[in-house]
């Protein structure tokens, strides 16, 4: 049995400050900045250019929002299990920093903001795909998948896909196939990105019984799938050259980092398959990778629609 966390975080009085800073970590700062960096690029494929600069405030906000209150509600609903993780305990509900009543709270409150303000600031569309967002993370990913199955990330990860529809929406008011083709990439890209961290802090995700696909087999068919998934991101980020008519920029920018991809995940199943384990494994160079290929792929394709 493990311990209760009154026994290992005593409840502390961390002042206003620590009081906001411990709010502000309940969001996942860190994962909103990612999602932010695939919303602007569907605007800017959508306006064709610069994106009203009013819309683009709107849906900065909306999904700053959007994101925070999911986040919020899986730190709240995991935290037994971030109280197990070494790269986790420190979270403000582990610390008990914030209660349970007024994270929900909270979660909530910024959930309605995020409705509100996209629905009024860009469309309802927008705004439905925002609460789809949210509900998707919390209900299907972090209740229901995540402690089930080892393929928890791969469908649980849908969630993360939504904010380029919604950028795409707040512009357009509709869905087209480029912003599909842009859903798909993050959702290709979400398996190894995830299993690189799995592989990494494996012994924490087996002790906090999360069925990771790294924590039920084999590094050597794990490397394989996530090299897999790294093909199937790239050939389908190439489609969006033809699908959203981009200029040369944005197909040399994503066949180049894709190339990268690749080659560091077939580096990895490499490793595996020597043996190698923990350090030596060294999976992270994949995780830190494929965070720096999925903002290159995106800022590529902005960067693409204001010159061509």
């Amino acid at each position: 049995m493990h311990p209760s966390r009154t026994e290992t975080s005593p409840v502390t009085a961390p002042g206003l400050k620590g009081t906001l800073l411990a709010y502000v970590g309940l969001t996942k700062p860190r994962i909103i900045e990612l999602l932010l960096v695939t919303t602007f690029p569907a605007m800017f494929l959508a306006a064709h250019g610069f994106p009203p600069l009013g819309l683009a405030a709107v849906t900065f906000v909306g999904g700053t929002l959007s994101a925070a209150s999911a986040n919020v509600f899986n730190s709240v609903l995991d935290a037994d299990i971030d109280e197990q993780m070494r790269r986790t305990r420190r979270r403000p509900m582990v610390r008990e920093q914030v209660s349970a009543r007024a994270a929900y709270i909270f979660a909530v409150v910024l959930g309605i903001g995020s409705v509100l303000m996209l629905g009024f600031g860009a469309n309802w569309l927008s705004a439905a795909l925002s609460v789809t967002a949210i509900l998707y993370y919390v209900i299907i990913y972090t209740v229901w998948l995540k402690r089930r199955t080892p393929l928890n990330i791969v469908w649980g990860g849908v969630a993360g896909c939504f904010p380029p529809l919604i950028g795409w929406t707040a512009v357009t008011g509709s869905v087209a196939w480029p912003p599909l083709i842009l859903f798909l990439i993050v959702f290709f890209w979400t398996p190894p990105h995830t299993w690189a961290l799995g592989l990494r802090y494996r012994e924490d995700y087996a002790g906090a019984d999360v069925p990771m696909l790294p924590v039920v087999r084999e590094a050597t068919y794990v490397t394989r799938q996530m090299l897999a998934y790294s093909v199937l991101t790239v050939l389908t980020s190439m489609a969006l050259w033809p699908v959203a008519s981009t200029g040369w920029l944005y197909p040399v920018v994503a066949g180049v980092s894709g190339i990268v991809l690749i080659v560091e995940a077939i580096a990895l199943m490499r490793r595996a398959d020597a043996g190698l384990s923990e350090a030596k494994l060294a999976p992270m160079r994949l995780f830190h990778w494929s965070n720096s290929y999925l903002a290159i792929v995106f800022i590529a394709a902005a960067v693409d629609a204001l010159i061509f």
